[in-house]
């Protein structure tokens, strides 16, 4: 479905302003908090899952069989992330209502008369509906039910993306964003409900024993770790439209946010080569299969990094093709300078997001310190560099640390911990 992603600029530019557009991109950026209370939880869900369900054995195809241990550890990680995100979604709801009218407040009074007030309130309930959703996701994927899993967030995407452009074109607006998340949720709530999944997760739900994972010891360990990643990547990623619409205007945001939307997208479709290996490479770790385990990571690497390139170099000609035929779409994008500073960042990312993905299979997150590190110095080069010298500043600050703080350090990383891990 990245895609779909494609699509929506096509019908964001057409029915919308370039100021709403500015609203439209930085809506998302601002519900991208959500980080702080997810703390990387849902990475967690799908990798121990995977471990625990790889000592198990499917008697039926809604019942596990097995190892008793095993099966009560997973029933009470089922337990705990029901617990979990019930609380953090309350405290989600309240933040992100509180955030948003506070920061749309202060910088929109000279955007002139954007109705955005209803569409945020909207937004915010139908994220933290989603934010219930996705542990089950999480969980289902690390059972083993990936491609099942893939076919339901196609589905949920699909509903949500056909939503906003009817809406956009019925001329809604800003409404668009958050009538299409809540339809796209319904979607998956019924799949699960009426689907061989609710009886999966009830039979794993009453397999409660006495056997527990211990959160204090096994989780909180590792998930620190990934919660202060997953923080630091907000401010890697998210700071962006923030920074723009409240220094540059609605206008400049929004062609970030756009160029963002794009670049996402590739990003996305590119390494989900990579993702849905996780539970995959999480049982061959589990078994000690390094061998097996190296080559499905390096012929996924490379397969991933081709398509990634193939679809940058699709989007610079499509929009200089845009451009040099003066169709008003290619102007809704950032200039050409700062695109291709962002389109080096993805490709670089590619392979740092993929190294991290390999060793936190392994239940350790050794990009901590690199991550807060880029997290900080990534805040400081965007607020700093994007005040005196504007969006080109800012997005080659950005481009500098993801090559020295992602990619070189990140290699380094990589092979050290790869070889001190696997000669245990």
């Amino acid at each position: 479905m990245a895609m779909a992603g494609v699509v929506t600029i096509f019908f964001v530019a057409r029915f919308l302003t370039p100021v709403e557009q500015g609203f439209y991109y930085t809506f998302g950026s601002v519900l991208a908090i959500q980080v702080f209370f997810e703390l990387g939880f849902n990475g967690i869900v799908t990798q121990y899952v995977a471990h625990e369900a790889s000592h198990l054995n499917w008697i039926t195809k809604t019942k596990l069989g097995g190892s008793k241990e095993h099966m009560s550890r997973l029933s009470s990680l089922l337990h705990f992330a029901v617990k979990w995100y019930l609380l953090a979604s309350g405290l989600l709801t309240i933040i992100l209502l509180i955030t948003g009218f506070l920061f749309f407040k202060k910088y929109s009074t000279s955007m002139g008369n954007v109705d955005w007030m209803i569409p945020w309130v909207i937004l915010t309930f139908s994220t933290a509906l989603s934010f219930l959703i996705n542990p089950v996701l999480a969980f289902l994927e690390g059972l083993g039910n990936v491609r099942q899993v893939a076919l339901i967030r196609l589905a949920q995407q699909s509903t949500q993306a056909l939503t906003i452009w009817i809406m956009l074109v019925f001329k809604t607006k800003l409404y668009a964003l958050g009538i299409g998340s809540i339809l796209g949720l319904i979607v998956v709530a019924i799949i699960i409900f009426v689907s061989h999944f609710r009886a999966q997760l009830l039979n794993i739900w009453r397999a409660l024993g006495n056997k527990m994972i211990n959160y204090r010891k096994e989780i909180f360990p590792y998930q620190w770790k990934m919660a202060m990643s997953t923080i630091s990547g907000y401010f890697i990623f998210q700071l962006f439209n923030p920074v723009l619409f409240a220094t540059e205007g609605a206008i400049v945001a929004g062609q970030m946010g756009m160029t963002l939307t794009v670049l996402n997208s590739i990003a996305s479709l590119s390494f989900s080569w990579m993702t849905t290996k996780i539970p995959l490479y999480s049982g061959l770790i589990a078994q000690k299969k390094y061998f097996e385990l190296d080559k499905i990571f390096n012929r996924t690497l490379s397969q991933s990094v081709f398509i990634n390139i193939l679809e940058l170099t699709v989007l610079y000609i499509l929009i200089f093709i845009l451009r040099y035929c003066n169709i008003p779409l290619g102007n809704r994008f950032l200039p050409f300078l700062p695109l291709i500073l962002l389109m080096a960042s993805v490709l670089m990312n590619q392979f740092v997001f993929s190294w991290a993905t390999y060793l936190r299979c392994h239940k350790q997150e050794p990009f901590l310190i690199p991550s807060v590190v880029g997290g900080i110095l990534t805040c400081i080069s965007t607020v700093v560099l994007g005040k005196y010298f504007g969006v080109v500043g800012m997005t080659a600050g950005y481009c500098i640390l993801t090559f020295f703080g992602g990619l070189v350090w990140g290699y380094n990383i990589f092979t050290n911990k790869k070889a001190e891990w696997h000669s245990i």
